[in-house]
């Protein structure tokens, strides 16, 4: 068996805000569902075959999460695109804030982008279809 990520589940300040980002960033993305429970709105947005699963937030965080400090949580997620350059323009064009560091490589391409609540996103083409140039870690990224 293949094993895939299906979906991930999060709760979000401004879910409409939260599709607008997805479906710039991914076009082919459409609301598969939708509706409450507990209480709390949920929607999933996606393909046939992946989604985000979006729950309205209920309460404020005591501390405002941010990436790359060390503490638990999650740094960013990642996807893999077609034309992370096309993805970048349509990003940019929606205003959202570009958040890549140096990152050279012969066989990737990587853009990191926020969105509207501060989490960052990767976004990675890969320039190769051989394992090991994709998943190539001695070189330098910078």
């Amino acid at each position: 068996m293949a094993v895939r990520l299906e979906h991930a589940n999060l709760f979000v300040k401004d879910i409409e805000g939260m599709i607008r980002f997805l479906r710039t960033a991914f076009p082919e993305f459409r609301v598969r569902g939708e509706g409450i429970c507990n209480g709390c709105r949920w929607v999933h947005v996606g393909t046939d075959e992946t989604y985000l699963s979006l729950n309205q937030a209920y309460a404020e965080s005591e501390k405002p999460w941010t990436p790359y400090r060390g503490l638990p949580g999650v740094n960013h997620l990642a996807y893999e695109v077609d034309d992370v350059e096309a993805l970048c323009k349509r990003m940019k064009s929606a205003r959202y804030r570009d958040s890549t560091p140096p990152n050279k490589h012969p066989h990737r391409k990587r853009r990191y982008f926020y969105d509207a609540e501060g989490n960052d996103w990767e976004f990675v083409q890969y320039l190769s279809q051989d394992p090991a140039e994709r998943n190539d870690y001695k070189l330098p990224d910078r």
